[in-house]
């Protein structure tokens, strides 16, 4: 049986063949014609070329969430959407970095990761060019240009460019801690505060010193150490000149000079100047002693009366007077001591004027004037 030969259609007639009117030309590629968009929302006047496209999209305004999950019960406008978020339960994750090799459930996740790999920043700021992977990082980076914070406390009404640092921040007043350590079972209000705590239990040092090598379990302690060889103290206090390595003591500083007392004991109502002392001062309230004597088992609401009392155990003297060498086991007593020989007599009585040394002594003082005074009437 022959073979049956198929003619290209660009193949040209032979003069043998019939004539024929149509020219041999290669056939051009049609482009679709485009649908009228003629379906319009009457919400923000939006036009589309279906009316299912209008529907889905007149969810926006109306809020109608009509795909739910059936696994957590959350609602969503769009079924495509519905289908990425079911991939969560189901542990699917079809889309893998061939660089990395870490798989993701949906694709635009993997594109977003891929940018590790890639280096493209491909959102600018417009006020200083800095480039961001994701447009939620540019969109929070402007806010540093605008000032603005969205986030506002409802409690005290501190304000806040990010969810994140917000969120973190209402726990504060809500005593929520949601990460708990594994170890120890103690909780705590951030991620970052767990992760650092748990390298407690690991002896993890990863933050290392580059001057003298030695590490640290976060990267603020080693800032502040790194200040030790550098002599840097980058915080000014504007009202006397006196500078500070770290933030935290020129803030507490700043309130002898402002008066401010942040920190309100809720049992009493007493203010104080840092959270330590607060701390220190609701030990009276609740009966909470927790520094232990390893000598005698004696208890104690605060660690400085502890060390204090272990001196009379140990017989150690660690405050020594640099004019005469006596030593003392409290700092306190070794400052009463000095007044001998300074002569600083800093205690005066309102009525006469005399001055003592030490508070006990002036209490003690039977003003000759007031005496004078009373037994004339």
């Amino acid at each position: 049986m022959a073979a049956i030969g198929i003619s290209s259609p660009l193949q040209e007639s032979s003069a043998d063949s019939p004539t024929s009117n149509t020219s041999s030309i290669p056939a051009k590629k049609i482009k679709k014609k485009a649908k009228e968009r003629t379906h319009h929302c009457l919400e923000c006047g939006k036009s589309f070329a279906e009316s299912s496209i209008l529907k889905e999209h007149q969810r926006i305004h109306t809020g109608e969430k009509p795909y739910q999950c059936t696994e957590c019960g959350k609602s969503f406008s769009h079924k495509g959407n519905l289908k990425k978020h079911q991939q969560i339960h189901s542990g699917d994750k079809p889309y893998v970095c061939l660089d990395c090799g870490k798989n993701f459930n949906i694709q635009s996740q993997l594109r977003l990761h891929q940018r590790v790999h890639t280096g493209e920043k491909p959102y600018q700021c417009s006020d200083c060019g800095k480039s961001f992977s994701h447009k939620g990082n540019l969109k929070k980076h402007q806010q540093i240009h605008t000032g603005e914070k969205p986030f506002s406390c409802s409690e005290c009404g501190k304000r806040f460019r990010d969810s994140g640092p917000f969120k973190a921040h209402q726990r504060v007043h809500t005593g929520e801690k949601p990460y708990q350590c594994s170890e120890c079972g103690k909780r705590f209000t951030q991620l970052m505060n767990l992760q650092r705590h748990q390298r407690v239990h690991t002896g993890e040092k990863p933050y290392q010193c580059s001057y003298c090598g030695k590490s640290f379990r976060d990267g603020g302690n080693l800032n502040k150490h790194q200040l030790i060889h550098t002599g840097v103290k980058p915080y000014r206090c504007s009202e006397c000149g006196k500078t500070f390595k770290a933030r935290g003591p020129f803030k507490a500083h700043q309130r002898i000079h402002t008066g401010e007392k942040p920190y309100h004991c809720s049992d009493c109502g007493k203010s104080f100047k840092q959270r330590s002392h607060l701390q220190r001062h609701q030990r009276v309230h609740t009966g909470l002693k927790p520094f232990y004597c390893l000598f005698c088992g004696k208890s104690f609401s605060d660690k400085s009366t502890l060390t204090n009392h272990q001196y009379i155990h140990t017989g150690e003297r660690p405050f020594d007077c640099s004019t005469c060498g006596k030593s003392f086991t409290q700092q306190s007593s070794l400052l009463q001591h000095q007044r001998i020989h300074t002569g600083e007599k800093p205690y005066y009585c309102s009525e006469c004027g005399k001055s003592f040394r030490h508070s006990c002594t002036l209490k003690a003082h039977k003003c000759s004037k007031t005496e004078a005074e009373t037994s004339d009437l």
